[in-house]
């Protein structure tokens, strides 16, 4: 099989593997789209495996790393799923209680691209709480075809007081300061923003291409946001001159990052979408955010 690299491939691929991932193509239908763009070498089952997330050679902090303490706990959410699984970090040597941050996944459940966001997080000085929605249906599956399928059985209201419960029990937790973040992506995007809606006391957001609140629950934010966008994002960036204007009328603290040429999804290393420009700058932007509000 030929070996697919990003230049090779049209941005009309993407946008329709962004269709896909976003549930308004079946499996069949993208891969009928797919398929008009398989010419001579560069064959379907190529393009397939070229889109599809690789978890196995993309994880960077691994499970048994010494620098941190990670494991999976079981938290209370009695307004949503009523018990929900996540992934527990924090650095392994700590002198004193540190700040926390949740981590909140796309709509496909607990991957392990998120697990390995959430122990980067504790890598940089924080206590991470990587939840799974997908908990009241058994959990991540495992595949992420599967995991979008069973995410659009919850409601999304439900899964969104599953993070708030991940919030207060990070906050009370016995080795945290109180103060708490919370970075998400795509879907997870939208919680972070609702997060910051919901949670008057929320100690910082960073939205990754995350869908907007209407204007009416924008104006109720009170925590410092961090927005981060793919200049390639076009359905999620509309919704962005709308919320820039509510914010800035109500004088919320904010700063809105474009990435050129990226797309949705460019902070994830397991897929093509993945811009490693766009994805460390933006990490690092991210740190920094949560360093200066989490951590001073």
């Amino acid at each position: 099989m030929i070996e697919l690299k990003k230049e090779d491939i049209s941005q009309e691929v993407f946008d329709l593997y962004d269709d896909y991932a976003h549930n308004k193509l079946t499996r069949k239908q993208f891969l009928e789209k797919l398929s008009l763009y398989a010419v001579g070498a560069i064959t379907l089952p190529a393009l397939l495996s070229f889109v599809s997330p690789n978890y196995i050679d993309s994880i960077i902090v691994q499970d048994d790393d010494p620098r941190i303490d990670s494991k999976m706990i079981t938290y209370d959410s009695p307004k949503g799923g009523l018990k929900i699984d996540g992934l527990l970090s924090m650095p392994s040597e700590t002198k004193g209680k540190l700040p926390g941050v949740i981590v909140v996944h796309e709509n496909r459940g607990l991957n392990p691209y998120i697990k390995d966001v959430g122990k980067r997080t504790a890598l940089e000085g924080f206590i991470s709480l990587a939840p799974d929605a997908l908990t009241p249906l058994g959990g991540y599956p495992g595949n992420d075809d599967e995991g979008r399928t069973m995410q659009k059985k919850r409601d999304r209201l439900e899964m969104l007081e599953d993070f708030i419960a991940a919030y207060n029990y990070v906050k009370n937790h016995k080795n945290c300061t109180g103060k708490v973040g919370v970075v998400g992506f795509c879907f997870g995007g939208w919680i972070s923003n609702m997060m910051a809606v919901q949670v008057p006391d929320l100690g910082a957001a960073v939205p990754y291409y995350g869908r907007q609140p209407n204007d009416e629950m924008a104006a109720q934010i009170k925590a410092p946001l961090l927005l981060q966008y793919g200049e390639l994002d076009k359905r999620v960036n509309a919704g962005w001159p709308a919320f820039e204007k509510v914010l800035k009328e109500n004088k919320i603290e904010h700063t809105a990052h474009f990435y050129p040429n990226a797309n949705h999804g460019f902070h994830n290393n397991t897929t093509p979408r993945f811009d490693k420009d766009a994805a460390d700058l933006s990490w690092k932007r991210t740190i920094a955010f949560f360093n200066k509000y989490l951590k001073s």
